[in-house]
This record gives C-alpha cells, sequence and structure tokens, in this order.
C-alpha cells in the first residue's frame, strides 16, 4: 500500500470524526455575596443563554474578606440561583467550598429545543 495514500486516509476519517462529535466547554458565572438584584438578574440571565447554547455552567460566590466567616449567604445566593434557571438546567454537582469560593456545576437540561 502507498504510504501516502494510508496518510491521506487516515486523516479523512479523523476529520470525519471531528466533524461528528460535540465540543461543550465550560463557562463561568462570578458573583459576590454581597450581590445586589439586577446584577444577580443580568447574571441569570447570562446562564440562560450559555445553558440554552449547551455549554455547561460553573457558577461561583467569590468571598472576600471577612464575608468569609458568613457562607450561608453565599449557599441562600446559589440556591436562589438554582430556582431562577431550574427551568434551563440542573445541577450537576452541588455547592462546596473550593478555597474563598463557593462552587456549583450546572448542566443544560436534555430535551430542550434550542
Amino acid at each position: 500500500m502507498d504510504y501516502g495514500k494510508f496518510v491521506f486516509e487516515q486523516g479523512k476519517r479523523e476529520k470525519e470524526a471531528k466533524k461528528n462529535q460535540k465540543v461543550i466547554d465550560i463557562k463561568e458565572v462570578r458573583m459576590s455575596s454581597t450581590i445586589d438584584t439586577h446584577d444577580f438578574e443580568t447574571k441569570v440571565n447570562q446562564a440562560v443563554k450559555f445553558l440554552k447554547g449547551g455549554d455547561k455552567l460553573k457558577v461561583s460566590v467569590r468571598f472576600k474578606k471577612r464575608t468569609v466567616a458568613h457562607p450561608q449567604f453565599g449557599e441562600e445566593l446559589l440556591e436562589k440561583f438554582k430556582a431562577a434557571i431550574s427551568e434551563f438546567g440542573s445541577v450537576d454537582k452541588p455547592t462546596k467550598m473550593e478555597g474563598r469560593s463557593l462552587v456549583m456545576f450546572v448542566v443544560p437540561k436534555s430535551g430542550k429545543n434550542n
């Protein structure tokens, strides 16, 4: 078999496989534990846009200075966020503390026509 033909056929197969796969990005929405209502609504709208696009979502609440002593405010904020986007996505990994951030992962709901 001709080596050039072999390389060409292999490239063709790889290109075809690449065309059929779906790439899912992880988008991130960052908030502070002291976020205001309009800013919160803006973050929710951004998250809905990401979920409609089929991307996974990482929602993080960052604690600055002394606010890290009150993680319950961040947990309440993430619960409110979860309720706001429940129509478009579901929680993949529940909230957990990573350093000075509280993190939650959300995946888009399947079966929705985007």
